[in-house]
């Protein structure tokens, strides 16, 4: 994923579509957007920073957990488990990017009933486990077979990067040459979060053309 710090406007909709798409509970926020204030006085200015699972290529979050939960696909997302996670909070004690969440009992926006969209999406194996952003890895593996490509069809991409009203946002295979996203890093200059560290994260920022 690639987020265009260069467009993104703050507006939350990403977070908010995430919520929706995952029915994630209250104080749980798989996709976040932060505000920044970067530079120095006076030359100062609001950066708002798209942030998540970084869906690293070396995940500490895996290193760490005793039950084997925490895993990789091949296709460089980290998953979860939930038949075996055993909620111990080893995970994301571990991430650096504060990615990883647990609840103990189900919580709804309004109270102890849930709406429409909460119950239909409401995931039972998701209490007292960890849970964090999947990249919405259901539509991802919807494309295998119908000759859609995540990141350009939006039935298979990622509802965050599908909401974006600024066009921040954009997923596809970097392994892939001639990929969107291939070709936007060529063109730009990008940083990620925290990769001194060795974590290989597979979200980039984009910061200027080059």
């Amino acid at each position: 994923m690639i987020a265009d710090l260069r467009r993104c406007v703050g507006c939350q909709t990403c977070t908010a579509a995430c919520k929706l798409a995952n029915a994630t509970p209250p104080g749980v926020q798989w996709r976040q957007v932060l505000d920044i204030e970067a530079g120095d006085y006076p030359d100062v200015a609001r950066v708002f920073m798209p942030v998540g699972c970084q869906h690293c290529t070396d995940p500490p979050c895996m290193q760490v957990c005793p039950s084997t939960a925490t895993g990789q696909r091949d296709d460089g997302i980290v998953t979860i488990d939930y038949d075996i996670c055993i909620g111990c909070g080893y995970c994301a004690v571990a991430c650096p990017y504060q990615a990883r969440h647990i609840v103990h009992r189900a919580e709804y926006a309004f109270g102890d009933d849930a709406i429409e969209p909460e119950a239909v999406r409401h995931d039972e194996r998701r209490i007292a486990v960890a849970t964090k952003c999947t990249f919405c890895v259901d539509r991802i593996d919807a494309a295998k077979g119908n000759g859609l490509t995540p990141g350009i069809d939006p039935e298979v991409t990622p509802a965050c990067v599908n909401s974006c009203i600024a066009g921040a946002l954009h997923f596809g295979d970097v392994e892939d040459g001639d990929s969107n996203v291939s070709r936007m890093l060529r063109e730009t200059e990008y940083f990620r979060m925290h990769e001194e560290i060795g974590t290989g994260p597979g979200f980039y920022y984009v910061v200027d053309d080059l």
